[in-house]
C-alpha cells in the first residue's frame, strides 16, 4: 500500500486541550495504522504549501470562531492544491452548524463531516471508491473514536496547549438531560458507555510515556450505568488520594482526575453514593455545574456532601446571559463565598458567558443583560483568568457585598474598573469621587436614561471611548448625564495608570496560584471589543 501525505489542521484559535480528534486520525493514518505521513500544524504554516497533500483535515471548536475557522478551510483547499474534495471539515462547529458550512459558496466540494467518528473508518468518512478515495476499503477497522490518541505530532508545533501531561478519555459519552442551552443532544445523542480505561492508559504510556493527570471529558459521569465500575477503574490505574508521579528521577508531581465538563449536582444530591466513590480518587477540582438559582438547594447538598467526603477542591460552572440576571449571578457567586467560609472548603467559581451553539460570534446579549454589563463583567473577569476567587476579602471588594452594589458596579466606566487601585487609592481617586458625587444626584428617571445611553449605543462605535465621547457632545442629551459621559469616556488602554500592569495587581494574585491545567476555557474571555461591538470525536 503506497504512504500518502495526510495534512492535520487546527484553526489559529487559543484553546486549553489539544484536538483529540486530530490525534486519533493521526494514529489511525501514521506509522502504527495505514503507514501514511502526517503532518499536524495550529493555524496557517505556509511551509506546507509547498508540498502536495493527498487528504487534509481541518478540525473545528468554537462556533463563535467562524471566521478562524474559514480561513483555516480556506488554507486547507489551497494545500489541496485547490481540489476541494481532498479536505475534509469536522468537529463540534460543523455538527452544531453544518448547513452554514454546506452553504458557504467557496466551499463547494469540501467533505463536511457530522458527528462522532464512531463507526468503521470509510463509513465515518463516507469515502468513496468510486471517487478514487484511499482507505475506502477499510468497512470494518476499528472506529476512528477508539483509537489511541498520537501525542507526538504536539512535539512538531510552537503553541503550547495549557494542558497536555495528561491522559484524554471518556468513559461515557453523550447525556440525559437535553438544556436548551446545551449543544451535547446534538453532538452525542443520548447517553453510552464507552470501553474501559485500560487499554487507552497502557497504550498511551507505551507509545508517549506515562501522563500525569488523567482528564475525563464525560458530560454526565454521574448518569453513567457504569459510574461505580469507572471509578473503580480509576482507582486500579493509580489515581488515589495523594497519588504522585515520578519520572526520569525527577522530583514527584501530585496527580488528578479532572472530569473537566463538570458532574450533574441534581444527580450527586439523590444519594451519598457518588461523593463517597469520588473521594476514593485523586479529583481536584470536582467541577460542578450551577447554571441557575432554581437548582441550589441540590447543589448546596452536593458542595456539603463533597465535604463531608473530605473532598475540599471544588469548582464550578456558572452560565450567565441566559435566562438569569446578574442578580441571580451574584447570588450564586455569594452562595460559594458563604459556604467557603463555613465549611473551610476552596470553591472556585467560573462564570460562563451563554452564546447560542449556532452564532458565529460572541454578539449575544440575554434579555436580561445589556452589552454594557457584559462588558463589565468581563474586565472583572479578566483579571483573575475568569475566576472569581473565593477569597471574602476580595470577594466583596470586586463584585460588592450584595446585588445591588454588584449592578452599581457594573455601570462603572470600563476605566474605573480596569484602573481600579489608580481610581480608588491612587492619584485617579478625585476623579473618582466627582463622578459618585454625580451619579448621587441623578433622579430615578434620569438614572434608568443613563443606564440605557450605557447599554444601547446608537452608532457603529460600540462601547470604545469615542462613543461615549460623542454622548458626552451631543447636545439632546441632559447636561448630568453629559456630565457623567465624559468619565466613561476615559481610555483603558492606560499602562500609565498600573505602573505597567494592564490590570490591577491585588485582583491579578487572586487567581494566580490555581494550577494552569485547572483554570477554566473561555476562548472568547480576552476577546470582548469584537464580542461586543455592535456589529449590522468529531474531529476536534
Amino acid at each position: 500500500m503506497p504512504s500518502r501525505q495526510v495534512l492535520l489542521i487546527e484553526p489559529g484559535y487559543p484553546n486549553k486541550y489539544p484536538p483529540l480528534g486530530l490525534m486519533k486520525l493521526s494514529a489511525y493514518h501514521g506509522p502504527l495504522g495505514r503507514g501514511d505521513h502526517v503532518k499536524f500544524i495550529k493555524g496557517e504554516d505556509q511551509e506546507v504549501l509547498n508540498q502536495a497533500w493527498d487528504r487534509v483535515y481541518v478540525t473545528t471548536l468554537f462556533t463563535f470562531e467562524w471566521n478562524r475557522t474559514a480561513s483555516a478551510i480556506d488554507f486547507a483547499i489551497r494545500a489541496a492544491g485547490g481540489q476541494a474534495e481532498r479536505v475534509f471539515v469536522g468537529g463540534i462547529a460543523v455538527s452544531l452548524m453544518l448547513d452554514a458550512f454546506l452553504n458557504e459558496p467557496r466551499w463547494a466540494g469540501v467533505r463536511f463531516v457530522r458527528g462522532l467518528l464512531d463507526g468503521p473508518p470509510a463509513a465515518s468518512l463516507a469515502l468513496s471508491a468510486d471517487d478514487y478515495d484511499f482507505g475506502a476499503d477499510d468497512l470494518t477497522g476499528t472506529p476512528i473514536e477508539e483509537m489511541v490518541p498520537d501525542y507526538g505530532i504536539l512535539d512538531h508545533i510552537d503553541y503550547r496547549y495549557p494542558v497536555h501531561d495528561a491522559y484524554f478519555g471518556y468513559a461515557s459519552r453523550g447525556c440525559i438531560r437535553s438544556c436548551s442551552f446545551c449543544g451535547v443532544p446534538k453532538l452525542e445523542g443520548a447517553q453510552r458507555e464507552m470501553p474501559p480505561l485500560f487499554n487507552l492508559v497502557e497504550e498511551v504510556s507505551k507509545r508517549h510515556g506515562e501522563k500525569k493527570d488523567l482528564v475525563l471529558m464525560d458530560n454526565n459521569i454521574t448518569a453513567s450505568a457504569r459510574f461505580k465500575e469507572v471509578i473503580a477503574e480509576i482507582r486500579d490505574l493509580g489515581f488515589t488520594p495523594g497519588a504522585k508521579l515520578t519520572r526520569d528521577g525527577n522530583r514527584p508531581v501530585r496527580r488528578r482526575v479532572d472530569f473537566n465538563q463538570g458532574v450533574d449536582a441534581r444527580i450527586l444530591a439523590k444519594s451519598e453514593m457518588f461523593l463517597r466513590e469520588m473521594a476514593t480518587i485523586c479529583i481536584s477540582p470536582l467541577r460542578i455545574a450551577f447554571d441557575h438559582i432554581g437548582v441550589r438547594k441540590v447543589y448546596e447538598r452536593s458542595i456539603r456532601m463533597a465535604a463531608d467526603n473530605q473532598i475540599t477542591s471544588l469548582s464550578n460552572y456558572m452560565l450567565y446571559n441566559f435566562m438569569d440576571t446578574p442578580t441571580d449571578l451574584y447570588q450564586r457567586m455569594r452562595l460559594n463565598i458563604d459556604l467557603n467560609e463555613e465549611l473551610g472548603i476552596r470553591i472556585w467559581s467560573f462564570p460562563m458567558r451563554y452564546q447560542p451553539v449556532t452564532l458565529k460570534d460572541r454578539s449575544h446579549v440575554g434579555k436580561n443583560w445589556n452589552r454594557y454589563y457584559l462588558r463589565s463583567f468581563q474586565l472583572m473577569l479578566q483579571a483573575t483568568k475568569g475566576v472569581v476567587s473565593g477569597s471574602p476579602s476580595f470577594f466583596l471588594r470586586a463584585y460588592g457585598d450584595n446585588a445591588e452594589e454588584f449592578e452599581r458596579l457594573l455601570r462603572l466606566p470600563h476605566a474605573f474598573i480596569f484602573h481600579r487601585e489608580y481610581f480608588e487609592d491612587g492619584e485617579g481617586r478625585a476623579q473618582r469621587e466627582e463622578y459618585d458625587s454625580l451619579r448621587q444626584r441623578l433622579s430615578d428617571f434620569q438614572e434608568k436614561e443613563f443606564v440605557r445611553l450605557l447599554a444601547n449605543p446608537s452608532n457603529g462605535n460600540g462601547m470604545g471611548p469615542r462613543h461615549f465621547q460623542e454622548l458626552a457632545n451631543d447636545q439632546t442629551v441632559d447636561r448630568q448625564l453629559r456630565q457623567l459621559m465624559t468619565f466613561h469616556g476615559l481610555d483603558t488602554k492606560d499602562d500609565a495608570k498600573t505602573n505597567g500592569h494592564q490590570l490591577i495587581r491585588e485582583m491579578a494574585g487572586h487567581g494566580a496560584y490555581l494550577e494552569e491545567d485547572e483554570v477554566v476555557e473561555d476562548a472568547g474571555l480576552f476577546d470582548h471589543d469584537e464580542a461586543l461591538a455592535i456589529k449590522g470525536t468529531q474531529l476536534v
